[in-house]
């Protein structure tokens, strides 16, 4: 149950962290960059985009022989629901004396979700659970592929007009620190093991920890 609940409320504070981040309009992670610039082509909102998307990533699994879990499945519909939940209620704000303290609150609170999820070790996302299957399957370094798949996904979204900012850049650097200490604070990390950092929402630990985010 403890598991459970570090679960969804992980999950539900991931989704109101984005929503957070968006509502600042400084910049976003580079998935959401993407999700963003779809949203803009579509008209689709940004978290039913975002489900969408995640759902397509997962049909890339099929290949790579990557399986979902409790936590994949909950983390495409519970995210992008909390991102448009959060939207509705945060109004668009003009003054960047309050539009900061959203970024930095988001960016923050992101990490500590991050951590929380990850620590229930009910699976990785789709995004998350694309680039360990990768891994596997190529050999290739953790940094290598999670980056090139941040770049594919920012790049795309810029193209479709998506924001980036200082915020994007604030979370590319933060994002790995802050997520490797929350994972500690929620017992995800032992003392000493070492961590990958990865942006877009989590953090890349060693092979004991490699399926779980």
């Amino acid at each position: 149950m403890d598991r459970l609940v570090r679960l969804y409320a992980g999950l539900l504070l991931y989704g109101v962290t984005d929503g957070l981040v968006i509502r600042a309009e400084l910049g976003l992670d580079p998935w959401d960059v993407f999700h963003q610039g779809l949203a803009k082509h579509t008209g689709i909102a940004i978290g039913n985009v975002s489900i969408l998307v995640g759902a397509a990533v997962l049909l890339l699994w099929w290949p790579i022989r990557q399986r979902p879990g409790l936590g994949t499945v909950s983390n495409v519909v519970l995210v992008g629901a909390a991102i448009d939940a959060t939207c509705a209620v945060v109004p668009h704000v003009e003054a960047l004396g309050v539009r900061i303290p959203l970024l930095l609150a988001g960016v923050l609170f992101n990490g500590a979700a991050t951590g929380l999820y990850i620590a229930a070790r009910f699976g990785p996302g789709p995004r998350d659970g694309l680039m360990t299957g990768l891994h596997r399957r190529t050999g290739r370094s953790l940094r290598l592929i999670r980056t090139g798949i941040e770049v594919t996904v920012l790049v795309a979204g810029f193209l479709l007009g998506g924001g980036v900012g200082i915020g994007t850049v604030l979370y590319a650097l933060t994002i790995g620190p802050l997520a490797q200490f929350f994972l500690r604070v929620f017992g995800g990390l032992g003392p000493g093991t070492r961590t990958v950092t990865a942006t877009g929402g989590a953090a890349t630990q060693g092979r004991a920890m490699a399926d779980t985010i």
